[in-house]
């Protein structure tokens, strides 16, 4: 196990000043109760036995998931399914310099996150010396926009072929193969794949690496075209929890991530959500805040504030998560993502004088990865910036996170944070997980199933029937 810092929420702007000790200490009992039964739940997917209808669906395998994975590779370093995952990744780092994700929602948005918030941010700009091999990475069918893919394809339509560099793979992220966005592009990139490769099925179907369950149109499909590579999404796993399995740790694998580290950072946080004290427990405190400011302020619209560009679309991974978790039965709040400081200067306005409906959630990275940038002096000082001569650009954005915060405390707007020691794999497991369980906490503490998503089915059912009249 790594020693790492742990990430930490602070909720203290708004304890005292919105929510008094006596009223969190009066949600205490039924988050306890809550926490209980979520990991009653838990114990009840492991133990295979059946699931009772009032509990339907239940993908709580997610929860232990990360632990069993870890334990199997560390078992059987080759055969275990990370070791597997971990030998493809390497392959294909030898084979091909791209590689292009093809999924929608959970089946890329957990990649995306990984791949914003710990990789270069100009990584495929990169030449292929200075990104050690790791593949450039792209993502495809989580849209049917026409002119999105089809400059895709020219941009893999590029070079000869002859050598890695030129060459490009897929992971196709599927559970059922029948979504229709992630199918269509599926079959556009497969053709154009084979004509990439002169169409030798041997060598295309090496780079196929199909991610998607025990059966299934995906599943016929990669059995058809021989992949040998091909990996499970197991049971009891929702889509927007699936980061922790292939879905999201074969495509970190491919970028050279640390999938451990990842890994062994959700363990820690399912260790803090069991055991810790409420005041440690950084799951029960997030959801006790966020339920108090919503049902006793009417602060139903949770912003999550990033500071800094790399954990935008960690934002948009729980955009979805929240989203399609909590937003049933005409209940749920309203997700919304901003990127700060670039959102102050368009949002902010809003969030400033608009309604009072809105609990900001700051993201904020205390270390950077890179030296510092500061402000040189300079003889041009039109700009006046001299005065801040040696200040780093870290310095300026702990200055806009401060007046940002006393900016909204003054106004009464409430804000809490949460603190990433780094933006780097041990951390972002522990996030993904405390979000993921706190979202399924809360679900269970108002009564709704946190797991399924009926709304977005009728969409499919209805675009399905226009298509084929």
């Amino acid at each position: 196990m790594l020693n790492f810092t742990e990430i930490s929420y602070d909720p203290s702007r708004i304890v005292g000043r919105y929510l008094a000790d006596a009223q969190l200490n009066n949600l205490l009992p039924p988050l306890e109760q809550a926490r209980q039964e979520v990991m009653e739940e838990v114990a009840l997917w492991d133990s295979g036995a059946a699931v009772p209808a009032d509990k339907q669906p239940l993908d709580a395998g997610f929860v232990d998931l990360p632990q069993r994975i870890l334990d199997d590779y560390r078992q059987d370093r080759q055969g275990s399914e990370l070791g597997r995952i971990l030998q493809t990744a390497e392959r294909l780092r030898d084979q091909v310099d791209t590689v292009v994700v093809t999924g929608i929602g959970g089946s890329y948005m957990g990649t995306r996150a990984l791949f914003e918030a710990c990789c270069h941010p100009y990584h495929n700009q990169l030449s292929r010396e200075t990104r050690d091999r790791r593949p450039r990475l792209f993502f495809a069918g989580d849209n049917v926009d026409n002119d999105a893919l089809a400059g895709l394809l020219d941009l893999l339509n590029e070079g000869s072929w002859d050598q890695p560099a030129d060459r490009w793979a897929m992971v196709v992220i599927s559970k059922s193969g029948g979504t229709l966005e992630t199918a269509v592009a599926f079959r556009l990139l497969l053709e154009a794949l084979a004509n990439r490769g002169g169409g030798q099925p041997a060598e295309l179907s090496h780079l196929i690496i199909p991610v998607t369950g025990p059966a299934g149109k995906l599943f016929e499909l990669a059995t058809a075209l021989d992949c040998p590579d091909r990996f499970l999404i197991p049971e009891g796993v929702g889509g927007r929890f699936s980061i922790f399995t292939p879905v999201g740790l074969l495509p970190a694998a491919i970028l050279g991530l640390d999938v451990v580290a990842l890994l062994e950072g959700a363990v820690a946080m399912n260790e803090r959500f069991r055991q810790a004290k409420p005041s440690d427990n950084p799951v029960l405190q997030y959801v006790a805040v966020c339920h108090w400011m919503e049902v006793e302020q009417g602060r139903d619209v949770r912003v999550l504030s990033t500071w800094g560009k790399s954990l935008e679309a960690v934002g948009l991974w729980y955009d979805q998560l929240l989203a399609e978790s909590l937003g049933k039965e005409g209940r749920g709040a309203l997700p919304l993502t901003v990127v700060n400081t670039r959102d102050l200067h368009s949002r902010g306005q809003q969030h400033q004088e608009g309604p009072r409906d809105k609990l900001i959630t700051n993201l904020i990275v205390d270390q950077v990865r890179r030296d510092h940038l500061r402000i040189s002096r300079s003889d041009l000082n039109q700009d006046a910036l001299n005065e801040l001569a040696g200040k780093s650009l870290p310095d300026i954005m702990r200055a806009a996170i401060q007046g940002t915060n006393l900016a909204y405390e003054e106004d009464q707007r409430p804000t809490a944070d949460i603190h990433l020691p780094r933006a780097d794999e041990p951390a972002l497991g522990q996030l993904l997980q405390m979000l993921m369980l706190a979202t399924v906490l809360e679900g269970r503490l108002i009564g709704i199933n946190p797991y399924g998503q009926p709304g977005v089915e009728a969409y499919k059912r209805h675009m399905n029937e226009f298509l084929r009249r």
